[in-house]
């Protein structure tokens, strides 16, 4: 199947959808300052600080509608504390990630650190749950966890609605 492959045309098919002409016959080319700002207003940001306090918001729905439909004391903490382990740990990445750097590898690595303890703090929160939350509820915590972590999705709506 690939003997009958023409690479001629494929190679010009790219050239088609490459916005600043072909890499492979002129190189790589730096963008223009311009060139720089057209590509970066056709990419709508999201700031992550944004996507924090969506979550904290979900977070205090969950514990309104979880206090409404159960009347336990410790259901809704247990929303709470499920909120806050999302929301804390969201929280300590967007701030590590909103600070400025001045390589692409320190971005890349000040990521992984952030991610990381990220993912450490939320652990560390679940583990010792039982011991923190009166009449811990894992249902409601874990229902509100999981709403708090899908409110990432509204991030990626209000990125698609800006195009």
């Amino acid at each position: 199947m690939t003997d009958t492959l023409d690479h001629g045309d494929v190679r010009g098919a790219r050239r088609d959808h490459a916005p600043w002409g072909n890499d492979e016959e002129e190189g790589f080319r730096r963008l223009t300052h311009d060139e720089a700002q057209r590509l970066r207003a056709g990419i709508p940001q999201v700031s992550p600080w944004r996507v924090v306090a969506a979550q904290a918001v979900a977070g205090l729905v969950c514990w309104a509608v979880i206090w409404l439909v159960t009347r336990s004391g410790g259901a809704a903490w247990s929303a709470l504390y499920g909120a806050a382990a999302v929301v804390l740990p969201s929280a300590l990445l967007a701030r590590g990630m909103t600070r400025g750097t001045r390589s692409p590898v320190a971005a890349a690595a000040g990521f992984m650190f952030w991610e990381m303890l990220k993912i450490g703090v939320a652990v560390a929160m679940l583990v010792i749950a039982a011991r923190v939350v009166p009449g811990l509820s894992w249902p409601a915590l874990l229902i509100t966890m999981v709403v708090c972590m899908k409110v990432n999705w509204v991030a990626l709506a209000w990125r698609a609605r800006g195009r």
